[in-house]
């Protein structure tokens, strides 16, 4: 479990704000903070790095204190085993693939990791690359890679695909959905991409102002935020059936939810099909139309 309860005033575009957050993540999950630019995403996740020390607070991972205002502790970066992809990668242009990975384990670490990092990130055939000839796609792959060779206890990904094209978007989506599960990651994702969103994560903190105002799954915030009734008409786009329960993933005007509901009521829809869609407490209706 990760327990955070920060606070920490920090300057925006529009002047001072006071970024308060208090929440638990279980181990395992997958979440993804969203809300408006200078809402302060990117600063909670430098926080939780240790490369941004709070004003106020704790931080606690598995039992173990990494930051305590009152204690005075504050665990350094190096220590904390967290795995940071930027946003701008941050990849080191004078090194290979290869050593850009092997630069983030410390010297009693096994260099075996390096060729299963290199594997599972497809990066295999570039070990030897310099990083200035290598595409938007793949230089992700790397700061990927590099963020998991030590089996961090806490990734964090700071809008890691936004400057990325949507095909690649999509199979780096997919790669970042197995490793997650592969090495049983707890994951905190920031994006302003609502089917990303929707499709890697289970949870959303969304943030306001600096505020925590939710904490709940994607279909919930953006259904919620989309909408003034309980019904939405939306356009059905596959579903994946786990149990008695189905998965739908669906299109909401211009924004993709994630709906879980009864197979009874997802009974004969089809790619294309419009339905209207309520809710009941957590338990979702479906009314083809």
């Amino acid at each position: 479990m990760i327990h955070f309860s920060l606070q920490k005033k920090l300057h925006s575009a529009d002047g001072f704000i006071s970024l308060k957050a208090d929440c638990e993540i279980e181990n395992g999950a997958f979440i993804s903070l969203y809300g408006p630019s200078g809402a302060g995403k990117t600063s909670l996740l430098r926080m939780l790095a240790g490369l941004l020390q709070p004003d106020f607070g704790i931080i606690n991972v598995n039992g173990e204190t990494w930051f305590d205002s009152q204690k005075k502790i504050n665990i350094i970066p190096q220590q904390r085993l967290v795995g940071f992809v930027f946003q701008d990668y941050a990849l080191f242009p004078n090194m290979n693939v290869e050593e850009n990975i092997s630069f983030a384990l410390s010297k009693n670490d096994a260099k075996e990791i390096i060729g299963e990092m290199l594997e599972i990130t497809g990066l295999s055939g570039l070990r030897n690359k310099k990083i200035q000839t290598l595409s938007g796609g793949q230089q992700q792959r790397v700061a990927l890679a590099r963020a998991i060779v030590r089996k961090p206890k806490l990734l964090l990904l700071d809008e890691p695909l936004s400057a990325i094209d949507n095909e690649m978007r999509l199979h780096l989506q997919e790669m970042l959905i197995k490793i997650h599960s592969h090495y049983n990651l707890t994951s905190i994702l920031v994006s302003h991409d609502m089917r990303e969103i929707v499709k890697l994560t289970s949870k959303t903190i969304h943030l306001v102002n600096g505020i925590v105002t939710e904490y709940q799954s994607p279909a919930k915030i953006f259904l919620n935020n989309s909408c003034e009734e309980s019904f939405l008409k939306v356009i059905f786009l596959s579903s994946e059936k786990k149990g008695k329960e189905f998965k739908i993933l669906a299109l909401a005007g211009n924004q993709v939810i994630t709906i879980n509901c009864h197979e009874d009521d997802a009974k004969d829809l089809q790619k294309g099909n419009e339905v209207l869609v309520s809710y009941k407490g957590a338990t979702a209706f479906l009314r083809k139309l």
